[in-house]
């Protein structure tokens, strides 16, 4: 899943070849935030990377800031809606466990440098109505896994465990995969995928949830 926005008009310094080049000035300045921080960044290593001039990248964002906030929207959007998709509700709870940390997982992976970021600095949103977005989308991908953990207990797949508390661990076992995950490890590089460990932590949490 790549940052994207509705499409508009070509507009002054968008370069011939690029299709999406709102969506291509979010991926790329998620590298730079991810690699640098937020605060030691600047539009004019964005702007440079990218082949572009500073002022074409004012023709999408007004500022840094509503760069940053943008990647956040677009990071928790993508990690609510790919969980949503993955977990099917007629399954068991185990299973729709499974189902919701490998999704997890897997958007992280592919989207790395924007979890990166959202992590690093999620509460320096400067957008009173955006921040406000985010932590419904946070909260919404939170009440789905809590609701999975509440079934699973209510059916007897789980012991009675608070699902608040439990869903807190399962999202930071998943989350702060960033801080020793390299998406670019590879199974070449002899190490697992996002979801082969989120696999292993399904299983390790599931032994310990059995009724």
């Amino acid at each position: 899943m790549s940052p994207s926005a509705p499409g508009s008009a070509a507009r002054l310094g968008r370069p011939p070849l690029m299709a999406d080049p709102r969506a291509e000035i979010l991926r790329q300045a998620a590298q730079l935030f991810a690699q640098k921080g937020y605060v030691e960044s600047s539009l004019n290593e964005l702007a440079a990377a990218m082949n572009y001039s500073k002022g074409a990248i004012y023709n999408y964002f007004s500022s840094k800031q509503e760069i940053y906030d943008a990647i956040i929207i677009f990071t928790l959007t993508g990690l609510y809606e790919t969980a949503a998709k993955a977990v099917n509700e007629a399954d068991p709870p185990v299973e729709r466990l499974r189902q919701f940390m490998m999704a997890h997982a897997r958007f992280l992976a592919d989207n790395y440098d924007c979890f990166v970021t959202m992590l690093v600095g999620f509460s320096g949103m400067a957008n009173s109505g955006l921040k406000d977005d985010a932590l419904a989308l946070r909260d919404a991908h939170e009440g789905l896994l809590r609701r999975i953990l509440q079934a699973g207990v209510a059916d007897g797949s789980f012991r009675e465990v608070s699902a608040a508390m439990t869903g807190r661990a399962v999202l930071s076992l998943l989350s702060w995969m960033v801080r020793w995950f390299k998406p670019d490890g590879g199974k070449s590089g002899g190490h697992k995928s996002a979801e082969e460990v989120a696999q292993e932590y399904h299983d390790l949490l599931v032994r310990g949830l059995m009724a």
